[in-house]
C-alpha cells in the first residue's frame, strides 16, 4: 500500500483533472447504477400494469441515459489518461535524471540492459497500475458503491445475505494478489537479463561473426528466453485460476439469491419487478468485483515494476555535491593530489599518492594493467570520490566546487571514442553552445575538416551509433576537435592512439600536439613512444608512484620504467635518449 500510495503521490501536481476524473467516474457509476433501478419500474409498469404513458416515456429515458454515460465515460477516460500519462512520463524522467547522477562505480555493477530495462519495461508496467489500472479501480469503486446502495433500496435482507458472501470473493484477490506481485518482480528481472543480453550481443557482433558463435549465442538466448517463459506462465496459471474460482462464488451467491428471493415473490412479500431490479444490481455488483479481480493483477505486476524502478530512485550517489558548493570559475590548470587513497569494494586501488602537477604540463602516466592509472585520473573529475586524501584543483578542494563547474573545466579524449547517433556538428559541440565558426576552427586543429568536407552531408552527416560510420582516426580526430571546441584548461588523454594504425596514430598525434598547447594535460599510455616528450613521467606500480621524471632520466635508472621501455622495444630498432648536449643515436 505505501508503495501504491507513493505511486499516487506523483499525481498531486496534476489534481485538479485527477478531481474531475473521479467526479466524471462517480457520474458514469450513477447512470450505471440507474439502469440497474429502472429494471422495477420498466417491469412492474410496462409489463405488469400494462402503463400505456410509461411505455413511451421509459425508452427515451433509456437512450438519454446511456448517452449522458457515454459522455461521462469519455471525460474520465480522458482525464485520468491525461493524469496517467504525465506521471509516468514524471517517473520516467526521474528515474533517468537520478541514473545520470550515479558515479561510474553504479554503471560498473549495473548491466547496461538491467538499466535500460528499468527505464523502458518497468515504466511501462507501471504506467498501467497508474493510469488504466487507478481508473478502472475507481471506477469499479464508484459502481459498487451505486448498485449496493440500489440493491439495499430494493431487498436489504436480500443485500445483507449477498454480502455475507461477499468475503469470500475478497480473499481470492488478495491471495491471488501477493502471489502474482512475487511472479512480476521476478519476471522484470528476468526481462532485465534478457535485455542486457540483446544488448550485449547486438553490439558484439563483430566478435559473434568473427568466433563464427552465432549457434552458441543462439542457445544461450534460448536459455534465457525459455526461462522467461516458465516465469510467465506461473502468472498465466495464476490468472487463469483466479477466474474460475471468482464465477463459482458468483453462481454460488446468484443461486441463493435466486432460491430466497423466488420464495419471497411467491408469498408476495416482494414484486418481481423489485426482485429483477435486485437481481440487475447484483450481476451488474458482481461485475466489477470481477474486475477489480483483474485489475488488482496488472496492479501487482505494476508494484513489482515499481519497486525496481524506486530502487534506482531511492539510490544515493557515492559522489556527492555539497549544499554550498562554490562554482570553479576560470582555473589555471594546477592540479595537487595530498596523501590520495582509493579503495573499490574490497580490493585498494591507490595508497598514499602524494602528486603535484604545474599549469601546462604535460604529464603522462604509465604502468602495468591494473596498476591504478585509470582511477588515478578519474578521480580528477570526480567521477569517482577518493577514499582518502584531498585534490585539489588551483588550491581549492574538488569537493568544495559544483561537479559541473568541475568538470566544465576539464576534457577528455578516451581510447574508446563515444560519438552518438547524431550529426557531426551536434557531436564536436556536445554539451556546449553550438558556434559554426567555432566548430569548423576545431576541427581544422583537430586536422577533421579535410575529411568531414569530403562526407555527402558534411557537418550535417549523421556518424551513427558509436559512430560506426566512420574509421577510427576519423573518430578519434572528431572526439580530439570536441575537446578542442570545448576549450577546458586541463586535458586528460586516456590511451588516445593505442587503438589506431600507424598512419592513424601520425594523423592523431599531430591533432593532440594541438589540443595539448596551452593545457595542463595527463596523458595515459601504454606505448612509451608517445609518451617520451612528456615533461614528466610518472610511474604507478600496485596503486603507489614508484618513479617520476622525464624519459631520459628514467631510462638511465633501474626500475619499471625502464624494464617497461626495454620489453616493449626488445628485439627492434631501439632509440635511445641521451641528456641533452650529446648526440643522439
Amino acid at each position: 500500500m505505501n508503495l501504491y500510495l507513493r505511486l499516487l503521490r506523483f499525481a498531486y501536481p496534476y489534481k485538479t483533472k485527477l478531481i474531475l476524473a473521479m467526479i466524471f467516474m462517480a457520474l458514469c457509476s450513477g447512470s450505471k447504477s440507474l439502469s440497474a433501478y429502472l429494471v422495477k419500474p420498466v417491469l412492474d409498469s410496462i409489463f405488469f400494469e400494462k402503463d400505456m404513458a410509461k411505455l413511451y416515456i421509459m425508452p427515451a429515458i433509456v437512450i438519454l441515459l446511456f448517452f449522458a454515460k457515454g459522455i461521462f465515460e469519455y471525460l474520465q477516460a480522458y482525464f485520468m489518461g491525461f493524469v496517467g500519462q504525465r506521471v509516468v512520463t514524471d517517473i520516467r524522467n526521474l528515474l533517468f535524471v537520478n541514473m545520470q547522477k550515479q558515479p561510474l562505480s553504479y554503471f560498473d555493477k549495473t548491466p547496461t540492459g538491467s538499466n535500460i530495462s528499468r527505464i523502458v519495461n518497468d515504466v511501462a508496467l507501471v504506467q498501467n497500475t497508474v493510469s488504466d489500472s487507478v481508473a478502472a479501480v475507481l471506477n469499479d469503486a464508484f459502481t459498487i458503491i451505486g448498485l449496493i446502495v440500489v440493491a439495499f433500496h430494493m431487498e436489504w435482507k436480500l443485500t445483507l445475505i449477498a454480502f455475507i458472501i461477499l468475503p469470500f470473493s475478497i480473499y481470492p484477490i488478495v491471495t491471488f494478489g501477493k502471489r502474482l506481485r512475487k511472479i512480476g518482480l521476478n519476471i522484470q528481472q528476468y526481462l532485465a537479463r534478457l535485455t542486457n543480453f540483446l544488448h550485449e550481443t547486438i553490439t558484439g557482433q563483430r566478435i559473434v561473426k568473427a568466433f563464427s558463435m552465432e549457434e552458441y549465442e543462439n542457445v544461450r538466448f534460448s536459455r534465457v528466453n525459455e526461462t522467461l517463459f516458465k516465469m510467465t506462465m506461473k502468472r498465466v496459471r495464476v490468472r487463469a485460476l483466479s477466474h474460475p474460482v471468482m464465477e463459482l462464488i458468483g453462481g454460488i451467491a446468484i443461486a441463493i439469491i435466486i432460491w430466497y428471493g423466488g420464495y419471497q415473490v411467491m408469498l408476495g412479500k416482494t414484486t418481481p419487478g423489485a426482485l429483477f431490479s435486485f437481481m440487475a444490481a447484483l450481476i451488474m455488483l458482481y461485475e466489477p468485483i470481477k474486475k477489480l479481480n483483474k485489475e488488482n493483477h496488472n496492479v501487482q505486476q505494476g508494484l513489482a515494476a515499481a519497486q525496481r524502478v524506486f530502487e534506482v530512485v531511492d539510490r544515493q550517489p557515492e559522489v556527492l555535491e555539497k549544499p554550498d558548493a562554490a562554482e570553479l570559475g576560470r582555473v589555471e590548470g594546477r592540479i595537487t593530489f595530498h596523501d590520495v587513497s582509493f579503495r573499490y569494494e574490497d580490493k585498494m586501488i591507490l595508497n598514499n599518492v602524494d602528486l603535484a602537477i604545474e599549469k601546462n604540463e604535460v604529464i603522462a602516466v604509465v604502468g602495468k594493467s591494473g596498476a591504478g592509472k585509470t582511477t588515478l585520473v578519474n578521480l580528477i573529475p570526480r567521477f569517482y570520490d577518493a577514499t582518502k586524501g584531498l585534490i585539489q584543483i588551483d588550491g581549492t578542494d574538488i569537493r568544495d566546487v559544483t561537479l559541473k563547474s568541475l568538470r566544465t573545466s576539464i576534457a577528455l579524449v578516451t581510447q574508446d571514442v563515444i560519438l552518438f547517433n547524431d550529426t557531426i556538428r551536434s557531436n564536436i559541440a556536445y554539451g556546449v553552445e553550438p558556434d559554426e565558426d567555432r566548430i569548423v576552427e576545431a576541427s581544422r586543429m583537430a586536422f577533421a575538416h579535410d575529411f568531414i568536407m569530403k562526407l555527402p552531408k558534411k557537418y550535417d552527416t549523421v556518424v551513427g551509433e558509436k559512430g560506426a560510420r566512420l574509421s577510427g582516426g576519423q573518430k578519434q580526430r572528431i572526439a580530439i576537435a570536441r575537446a578542442l571546441y570545448k576549450n577546458a584548461p586541463i586535458l586528460i588523454l586516456d590511451e588516445a592512439t593505442s587503438s589506431l594504425d600507424a598512419q592513424s596514430e601520425i594523423e592523431v598525434q599531430k591533432a593532440l600536439d594541438n589540443l595539448m598547447k596551452g593545457r595542463t594535460t595527463i596523458i595515459i599510455a601504454h606505448r612509451l613512444s608517445t609518451i617520451i616528450n612528456a615533461h614528466r613521467i610518472i610511474v604507478i606500480d600496485k596503486g603507489a608512484i614508484v618513479q617520476q621524471g622525464n624519459h631520459s632520466a628514467l631510462i638511465e635508472e633501474e626500475g619499471p620504467y625502464k624494464k617497461l621501455y626495454e620489453l616493449q622495444f626488445k628485439g627492434g630498432a631501439r632509440k635511445k635518449v641521451i641528456p641533452i648536449g650529446k648526440k643522439r643515436i
